[in-house]
């Protein structure tokens, strides 16, 4: 990581700094720079402690603001529905938003800002890799607590965190099994220039070789660059007569990229993209004229058939706009309030430690089915590939029968095959081999 050095900066500099603004409380809802209109304090002075402060951290502004915008409107129909409800134990949450600005050091920043200055009780947040790796130190160096909400690589496994997106075995490896039984053996991987898409190849290249797949190509962008005719100049002479794309690309990028690949000619018919990181909500940014017939791979859809999903569309549209639409890591960012407020409510509690132990083994009806918090603080959940239609939504083309037990370590790459991750366990934690 290029800014490691700045970023240390801010981890171990700001502290002091931050420590001595005084907590505004419910003034200016919580001081994250949020709409205060959805703050319960506006109707309701929670400055006496009778609210429950949880941060929500991600970025509403650059390059990411795109796809993480819309995760922060569903954790906040979350929380305006529990606290429609009756609240936490009684209380009310009260959120405090901050902008990660798709800057990594700013999120590390600001981490420490939620933790130390507004004394939150959880943060949820994040979406990239890179982001998460950079808040990590500060949510375990505090011994405090985030929730993530989005698909990643894996490779990671911390006290500190309890993810609700899919890993690799979840996702990734679905996909690629998949494609290549349905689509070709010969892919070409493109992603963004960080550690999800890097270590995801690594992974697609281990399971390709184990199967009889090859790659044809492999290559990156910075995040947010949209530069992307040297990408497509090598896929054409990579794969002269088609072949497999496997995007990892996150951001605006995308709008790019499916667009140039449209005019080049790379057709889903001889070059079917399959995406991790595009779901409706880029779908509808993008055009879905650019992108009908490719492929994504994720637990959620907007179309899934389920009595709780048409709930969820239902309010989610009638709170923000019959035009909008759900989407994968929308629905995780969701389902992860509720795990917490589940957690919290068995503990008796906000204590952290009460909460972590009461986390695991949580279950929830939700849009796409039953999930549950295992004790390697990831949920178990099924697995849907989507195809990209006139609408811009997903026909389900695959999915696995029932939800799919989550593996952190991956069982590919061989310096983490066969290790695993048990957090209920003292002896285990975070890595250990199984025997």
């Amino acid at each position: 990581m290029s800014q490691l050095g700045r970023r240390k900066f801010l981890l171990y500099g700001s502290t002091g700094v931050l420590a001595s603004l005084l907590l505004k409380g419910c003034a200016d809802g919580g001081g994250g720079g949020g709409d205060t209109a959805a703050d319960p304090c506006a109707a309701n002075p929670c400055a006496a402690g009778d609210g429950i402060k949880v941060g929500i951290l991600h970025s509403l502004s650059g390059t990411m603001a795109i796809s993480e915008t819309t995760v922060v409107d569903a954790e906040m129909m979350a929380i305006d529905e529990i606290n429609a409800a009756g609240g936490v134990l009684g209380k009310q949450i009260i959120p405090v938003k901050e902008d990660g600005a798709s800057d990594w050091p700013t999120f590390a920043e600001k981490a420490g800002k939620l933790i130390d200055n507004d004394k939150v009780a959880v943060v949820f947040g994040c979406w990239t890799s890179a982001s998460r790796k950079a808040v990590l130190p500060v949510f375990e160096s505090k011994n405090h607590m985030l929730w993530y909400p989005v698909q990643y690589e894996g490779q990671e496994c911390s006290k500190n965190v309890f993810y609700t997106g899919a890993t690799p075995n979840q996702q990734i490896e679905p996909a690629v099994d998949w494609l290549l039984e349905n689509k070709g053996k010969e892919f070409f991987l493109v992603g963004s220039d960080y550690v999800f898409p890097r270590t995801a190849n690594n992974i697609i290249k281990e399971q390709l070789a184990a199967k009889g797949g090859t790659v044809a190509g492999e290559d990156y962008l910075p995040l947010g660059d949209t530069e992307v005719t040297p990408i497509i100049t090598k896929i054409k002479t990579a794969l002269p007569n088609g072949g497999v794309i496997f995007n990892s690309l996150n951001g605006d990028t995308n709008v790019a990229f499916f667009k140039q690949m449209q005019g080049a000619g790379l057709n889903p018919d001889k070059y079917p993209v399959m995406s991790v990181s595009v779901a409706e909500e880029e779908v509808r940014q993008i055009g879905p004229e650019y992108l009908k017939g490719h492929y994504a791979s994720w637990n959620y859809y907007q179309t899934v058939d389920t009595p709780e999903n048409k709930k969820f569309v239902t309010d989610f549209k009638a709170k923000y706009g019959e035009d909008r639409v759900t989407n994968d890591p929308m629905e995780s960012a969701y389902i992860m309030v509720y795990l917490w407020k589940q957690a919290v409510e068995q503990a008796g509690s906000t204590e952290l430690e009460a909460v972590r132990a009461a986390a695991v083994g949580q279950e929830f009806d939700a849009p796409q089915g039953k999930v549950a918090m295992q004790p390697n603080h990831h949920i178990s959940q099924t697995v849907r590939l989507g195809q990209v239609r006139d609408d811009g939504l997903f026909d389900v083309v695959w999915s696995t029968e029932g939800s799919l037990e989550p593996i952190p370590w991956n069982q590919y790459v061989q310096d983490t095959k066969g290790f695993a991750c048990d957090w209920t366990d003292p002896a285990k934690g975070g890595k250990y081999k199984e025997a």
